[in-house]
């Protein structure tokens, strides 16, 4: 870098857009998006990064003008929201796999804050999700964040991001494809949830003394732990193997 040129105006500009792109990744992506992390921090991150990458920012190719610069800023946060939504739809499906698992349970009702997204969902859907958090943070994912950001000042340039047809199919297919490993993932429990059912229905058929809300309930639940429990390291595979699989598709945005 030619440090006589660090104060013009196209690496101010740059370093707008470069600030601008952090914020956005770290407000759309796992883990930084984490509800926990409040908006001022998550700014003051942006903003440290974007000092530390501020040597290796390659000199823009806008006109330094007023309309040029917001268009810039806005397909900015655009490139920050669009990785989001890859990574967040890949992360869901252990969410949408927590509430199939909770109404099966009948923990449909039993509901908390969840931190990651500062939304109620069940509590079967908010362990998994921490539990997925630690999977994440196992993987060094925040690292990879962080080589993309460095890696995409090389490929996309600041303000020239643009979506692609390709993108849009992707999040369709991503979509479809959430819901389907989601079913997967609760399968076990949900098939023996039914089977369950069927036992107790022809229990109380044949014994009418039974009392389903005092025997049955806590059984179902006693059984639909521990498939939870026997099959929770499988579901930390799938989530690991649907995050790889959308930091793959990352690379067409380049």
């Amino acid at each position: 870098m030619d440090w006589a040129h660090v104060f013009s105006e196209a690496y101010i500009v740059g370093f707008i857009l470069l600030f601008f792109r952090f914020a956005a990744l770290f407000i759309a992506t796992p883990i930084f998006s984490h509800n926990s992390i409040i908006p001022s921090l998550k700014a003051a991150m942006a903003f440290f990064f974007a000092i530390v990458f501020y040597s290796s920012m390659p000199v823009i190719n806008i006109p330094i003008t007023t309309p040029s610069i917001a268009i810039a800023i806005l397909s900015e946060i655009l490139f920050g929201l669009a990785v989001g939504i890859v990574l967040q739809l890949a992360f869901n499906v252990i969410s949408f796999a927590g509430g199939q698992i909770s109404f099966m349970m009948g923990f449909s009702m039993a509901s908390a804050i969840d931190p990651q997204s500062g939304v109620s969902m069940p509590i079967i859907s908010q362990f998994l999700s921490l539990m997925a958090l630690m999977i994440l943070f196992s993987m060094d994912m925040h690292h990879w964040i962080l080589l993309f950001i460095e890696e995409s000042l090389h490929k996309v340039p600041l303000g020239g991001f643009v979506m692609s047809e390709n993108l849009f199919n992707y999040i369709l297919s991503a979509t479809a494809n959430m819901f389907m490993v989601g079913f997967v993932i609760a399968f076990p429990i949900t098939a023996l949830s039914l089977l369950s059912d069927v036992i107790f229905g022809m229990l109380m058929k044949t014994m009418p003394q039974f009392n389903l809300l005092v025997i049955g309930f806590p059984i179902k639940i006693t059984v639909a732990f521990v498939i939870l429990i026997t099959t929770l390291g499988a579901t930390m595979l799938i989530l690991k193997t649907q995050m790889l699989a959308a930091f793959n598709f990352l690379e067409i945005l380049f």
